[in-house]
């Protein structure tokens, strides 16, 4: 039997996806990914969601973060509907994840089509359900207790072989007012370090070159098994015991932010210098309407011990432009923050009220066409400093990893760039010599000296020198 797993959202959704799969693998499914077969080493991410009719089965793993999201997630279930309708085998349709968890009764009530929706807290029944269609059980263990967070469960990679994601954490502890992920996904819950360690190394074995350290808010990480944050220690124990060549840290949060991870990464070559800090806005009573716990000087003061203290470093971070409430004045701050902050890499989203979140009853009086207005201006401002941080690169050496081969380009990225939202370093084919009759072209997860020839507004262009 042929299962079709189609993840939405974010790489914490790509995990969950993979925990899941490598359940149904060891059942005796065979699993695809997006209507690619889950070949790792030839995989590539976010193909778009497509269905053939010789899936038996299509698991559509949700997103309910913000409208957009949600939209995502609707239009993609009634696109599975209808290429179920037009299938001449039967085929079931089984919704699960995050929008699932919020809306699971509104969903069965419009998309009635759906042949079984699945929560969280029935990941383990979702597991038990499909492995008893084809009469084999092949674990042991009580599949009600089923967690994604547990590494005794079997995990099937989605992502192409050399970088994984390690989600260090489940749920989240803050109360920002926009969001509703700990509505979703509970209160945060650490994994131990040791379990960590072992998963890391089972993959590095397997191949990863570049282990992507994830969580709803991987700052918060340790408080409660530990009681005390202790991302540093878990970062220094991966970069000296995993083996992985490369480590990157995504997904932390301004307040609070333990400054021993800084000194982690300073300290360790195969901790890329690289953070994703997710700021939201610099104007403090948006902040403080925002339950940030944090204003705009201590924002500025921790962007400047990064800059002080990781000076080679790339930071990312995302905003959001139209909470309610927002006045030009206050915009302006923004704007004037992005070009004096000078990013490396920035995304920027308009606010979408959730209901069950503090903000939902505030008056959502920002006007959708302004709100786009305020995301285009930020991005024209991030688009000229990034071409401007990119075209000070033209010239130099970088160390890269190769995530693919496309027909013009070998594409790899450099230690400042995470995979799938930064920029890339296109190397055309054609500038490939040949040795003798051996091609030195490189291959998926290799890793080689590049001399960047010419930069573009979120790309970069190079050629191999090693």
């Amino acid at each position: 039997m042929k299962i079709n797993i189609i993840t939405l959202g974010c790489s914490k959704n790509i995990v969950d996806s993979e925990h899941i799969a490598g359940q149904l693998r060891k059942a005796g499914f065979d699993i695809y990914f997006d209507g690619q077969p889950s070949h790792p080493a030839t995989q590539s991410p976010s193909h778009p969601a497509t269905q053939s009719p010789h899936f038996d089965i299509v698991i559509v793993n949700t997103c309910g973060f913000i409208g957009d999201a949600k939209e995502e997630s609707v239009n993609t279930l009634l696109e599975q509907i209808a290429l179920k309708k037009r299938s001449r085998k039967p085929c079931r349709l089984i919704a699960v994840g995050c929008l699932v968890q919020r809306y699971e009764k509104e969903l069965r009530e419009e998309l009635p089509e759906i042949d079984a929706f699945y929560s969280f807290s029935q990941w383990g029944q979702l597991i038990e359900n499909l492995k008893l269609e084809i009469k084999k059980v092949a674990c042991a263990s009580d599949n009600s207790q089923f967690s994604i967070l547990n590494s005794q469960f079997p995990r099937l990679q989605s992502t192409p072989r050399h970088y994984a994601y390690l989600k260090i954490s489940e749920g989240c502890n803050r109360s920002c007012s926009y969001c509703a992920i700990p509505l979703i996904r509970g209160p945060h819950r650490s994994r131990p370090v040791e379990e960590l360690l072992d998963e890391a190394k089972r993959m590095v074995a397997d191949g990863v070159k570049e282990l992507i350290v994830i969580a709803q808010d991987t700052t918060y990480y340790g408080l409660d098994l530990y009681r005390r944050r202790a991302l540093g220690d878990l970062l220094n124990r991966l970069a000296d015991e995993s083996g992985a060549p490369w480590i990157r840290l995504h997904y932390t949060y301004p307040s609070s932010f333990p400054l021993d991870a800084i000194d982690a990464i300073a300290r360790h070559p195969n901790i890329c210098n690289y953070i994703d800090i997710p700021l939201q806005h610099i104007n403090s009573r948006i902040l403080d309407s925002m339950q940030r716990g944090i204003d705009r000087e201590g924002t500025l003061r921790l962007l400047e011990r990064f800059r002080t203290q990781l000076p080679d470093a790339a930071i990312r971070t995302t905003l959001i432009v139209g909470y309610p409430g927002e006045t030009e004045a206050e915009f302006k701050e923004l704007k004037d923050f992005v070009r004096t902050a000078r990013f490396d890499r920035m995304g920027c989203f308009a606010y979408s009220p959730e209901e069950g979140t503090a903000a939902y009853a505030l008056a959502d009086d920002v006007p959708e066409e302004v709100k786009q207005r305020r995301v285009s201006e930020l991005m024209e401002i991030q688009e000229a400093i990034s071409l401007e941080k990119n075209q000070a690169r033209v010239g130099q050496e970088y160390q890269c990893l190769i995530d693919r081969i496309e027909d013009e380009y070998i594409v790899g990225r450099t230690q400042y760039d995470s995979p799938e939202v930064d920029d890339e370093v296109l190397i055309p084919t054609q500038t490939i010599r040949q040795s003798s009759n051996q091609a030195i072209a490189p291959a998926p997860g290799d890793f080689v000296t590049v001399r960047i020839t010419d930069a573009l507004e979120n790309d970069l262009i190079g050629e191999i020198v090693g």
